[in-house]
């Protein structure tokens, strides 16, 4: 046993020369993406961004309501008229009416008031034939 002993040289593991590498053991991840400050730069710019969007399509919106008042106050005159002429032709067909049925009453004034007034009184639209 000691020839054996002798044949097959007995060495002992041991570190190597400088010692073993230091473990790694901190979690060290690559750098990704960019910073908070520079995501919270770019949403302040996207915001603003909208913002002006937005106050820009209000004042375009508000000029458009504005000039689309001011062509219906231009075209209030005539639709008026024309509303005051078809009452009118309405008011002359139901006297006309009025005069046929009435005609046999005595001192039945057509057209005539029924209201204790004066001042002109526009006619209620359901008793109109337009």
């Amino acid at each position: 046993s000691r020839i054996l002993n002798t044949l097959m040289a007995f060495t002992q593991d041991k570190a190597p020369a400088g010692g073993y590498p230091e473990i790694q053991w901190a979690r060290r991840l690559p750098k990704r993406g960019p910073s908070g400050l520079m995501t919270m730069l770019g949403g302040v710019a996207v915001m603003s961004l909208g913002f002006g969007v937005v106050i820009h399509t209000n004042k375009e919106r508000r000029r458009l309501r504005k000039e689309q008042l001011n062509a219906r106050l231009a075209l209030l005159p005539l639709i008026q008229a024309e509303e005051d002429r078809r009452t009118l032709r309405a008011i002359k067909s139901f006297e006309a009416e009025e005069a046929e049925i009435m005609k046999d009453v005595p001192g039945w004034k057509v057209g005539e008031s029924v209201y204790n007034t004066d001042k002109w009184v526009p006619p209620n639209p359901a008793q109109l034939k337009y």
